[in-house]
């Protein structure tokens, strides 16, 4: 049986690395496939314009689809144009996968008072590319109805560590700091194995998201506490952005709640971030475990 990674970027690419070590043949869908390791057969395509090719025996599908850009046109030709051409693609080839999984985003929750998040949740995008990835989802669920989509936090991990080169360079606190939420990219891939593999039908929705919500100083005050660095101080006037992904700028201020993930009996390699940030400054781990 073929798990198809539809998005096989950093994310997609760990997620394949996973299942080939479990034995399955995994495709991979990229628009240079050739950079794929040799435990993932690439297809190159670009989701956007073209319908890839489905392997009859697909079991697994796993959409991990990314926008080249900020913009909303882009955003538009990756999520829905190349979620559109995928679900064409398996549709023509008459083949019924057994799970699919669409990767998502919190930020389609824009709450900003700091209170509670879960699956229960109503989502409410600002208009623009958040909006087009809920609009994404929606077209799963109304496509496939039995689909799972994971909506992730702030990704961290190896090549992923801007927030570590900020606090090296000398990043300052915020005078309000909002509550920040990650996980660890070696802890989404493992969720998405997790998810498609466990024998009970997952859920429609879960947040991929670590145990640790947490204000954004006191990430960035671990942080130079680790480096051997002084405590980083205030500037007027000047708030730092301490997240490690683009995912800061649409993330509001909120506390997401994993309990779903976590009932499933998935367990964290890096429960918080202090776990994570810890094993990335010694070293551990490489580009792809």
């Amino acid at each position: 049986m073929t798990v198809l990674i539809a998005g096989c970027g950093d994310l997609g690419t760990e997620v394949g690395l996973r299942f080939a070590r479990l034995g399955h043949q995994v495709v991979g869908l990229r628009r240079n496939a050739s950079v794929l390791p040799p435990e993932i057969s690439g297809q190159s395509v670009d989701l956007s314009v073209q319908k890839p090719v489905i392997p009859v025996d697909t079991e697994f599908v796993v959409v991990a689809i990314s926008a080249g850009s900020p913009t909303e046109a882009a955003y538009r030709a990756a999520y829905l144009d190349g979620l559109r051409n995928l679900l064409d693609a398996i549709d023509e080839a008459r083949v019924t996968p057994l799970r699919v999984l669409l990767v998502s985003s919190t930020a389609v929750y824009n709450v900003n008072d700091g209170s509670w998040v879960d699956e229960q949740t109503p989502a409410n995008p600002k208009p623009g590319t958040d909006s087009i990835v809920l609009d994404a989802e929606r077209m799963l669920h109304t496509r496939l109805p039995a689909a799972t989509v994971l909506r992730l936090a702030g990704l961290y991990g190896p090549g992923r560590e801007r927030l570590i080169t900020q606090v090296r360079q000398g990043a300052t606190l915020s005078a309000e700091s909002r509550h920040t939420n990650r996980i660890h990219r070696d802890d989404a891939a493992a969720a998405i194995v997790h998810l498609l593999l466990r024998p009970q039908q997952p859920a429609p929705l879960y947040l991929g998201v670590d145990n640790a919500p947490v204000p954004s100083n006191e990430v960035l005050t671990f942080l130079a506490t680790e480096l051997g660095l002084a405590e980083p101080g205030y500037r007027p006037g000047k708030e730092s952005d301490p997240e490690p992904t683009r995912e800061s700028q649409r993330g509001g201020d909120k506390l997401l709640n994993n309990r779903l993930l976590r009932d499933t009996g998935f367990a964290f390699s890096y429960p918080t971030y202090r776990d994570g940030y810890r094993a990335l400054l010694a070293g551990a781990g490489t580009r792809h475990s």
